[in-house]
Order: C-alpha cells, then structure tokens, then sequence
C-alpha cells in the first residue's frame, strides 16, 4: 500500500469509529472535603445550639461543655458510620516526624456479652493513645507509659478508607501523665 492508501484508511478508520462513552466530569465541590466533617456538616448535623457552643469553643478557646461533647460525638459517630468507618482513632503528631494512633472499634461489650454501638463525648474529647491501663505483662509500669490525647476542635475529623476498613480519624493534642508533650 502507498502512502496515501495508509493515510486515507486512517482517516476513514477514525471517521467511521463509534464515540466512546464517557462520564462527565464529577463537579470539584462534590469532591472537595467529601470525607471531612467539616463546619458545614456539623452545621447540618448539630442541633443550633449546639453548633454555636462548638463554634464558640472553636474561635475562643471557651471550655467545651460536656453535653455538647455528646451531641457531637454521636453525630460524629454516626456520619463516619455512614461513610463505612467500624473503627476510630486518635491521632497525633508526635515530635518525631511520623503520626501516632491508637484506633478503637464504635462497639461497646455489654454485661451479658451483646455489643452495641456506641461513642462517647467523654471518648471523643479524651482518649488513652498509648495503651497503659492494658495487660503489658511486666514489660514497663503503667505510670510510666500514662499519657493522653485530648480532641483539638480546630482541626476537623476525617474519614479514611484503606485495605483494613474506613476509620473516622480524630486530631488530637497528646500530653503526657507529667504534662509534657510528646517527643
């Protein structure tokens, strides 16, 4: 075949192909943040006044009052479940480049062995990240090892998706049992 035989099957090739279907582009708002419980969900999720005592605590700093801690962390709770998240973590950032976590499943073991779902605004403001009050087998005493995670406000909570489930991530503050932060 000649040239102009092989470009003019070309063209007739590209002319005569079917169109691909194709889905439209998904619109950057629906994307942006779909995964982050943001001010604009808590808005939506939280009762008024709740919402304005969080605000409040957010811009000012003011204590954040243990019954609006509840109202959040079952709102909270209850869109990461929405999103798929079995499981929540505390996470922080110690002063050593790298994350630190402790994750924790949204079910509590009753008395007579059932399990419900639960989450607490006592859970979600304070957690225990580095395990001391488990059975640690002699390996370090458990004053040694107490710290805590207390829930920083400012930075919102966010779902994540990976091979081991969606997990709610919770940014947090750690403060070890003498008050120092974490190295």
């Amino acid at each position: 075949m000649s040239g102009n035989e092989l470009r003019a099957q070309a063209i007739a090739s590209i002319t005569n192909r079917k169109p691909v279907s194709t889905n439209p582009p998904r619109r950057l708002e629906d994307l942006w943040a779909k995964d982050v419980f943001s001010l604009a969900k808590m808005q939506e999720c939280l009762p008024k006044s709740v919402f304005r005592s969080l605000q409040k605590t957010i811009k000012t700093g003011a204590p954040l009052d243990v019954s609006v801690a509840d109202v959040v962390a079952v709102a909270m709770k209850d869109w990461a479940i929405s999103k798929g998240a079995l499981y929540y973590s505390h996470m922080f950032y110690p002063l050593t480049n790298a994350t630190a976590e402790k994750h924790d499943g949204f079910i509590s073991v009753q008395s007579d062995g059932t399990v419900i779902s639960e989450f607490s605004g006592k859970v979600l403001v304070q957690g225990e990240p580095d395990g001391s009050s488990f059975p640690n087998g002699g390996i370090r005493s458990t004053f040694e090892a107490r710290g805590y995670t207390a829930w920083d406000v400012t930075s919102p909570a966010f779902v994540m998706e990976t091979d081991n489930g969606v997990t709610l991530f919770i940014p947090t503050v750690f403060v070890s049992w003498t008050g120092g932060s974490s190295r």
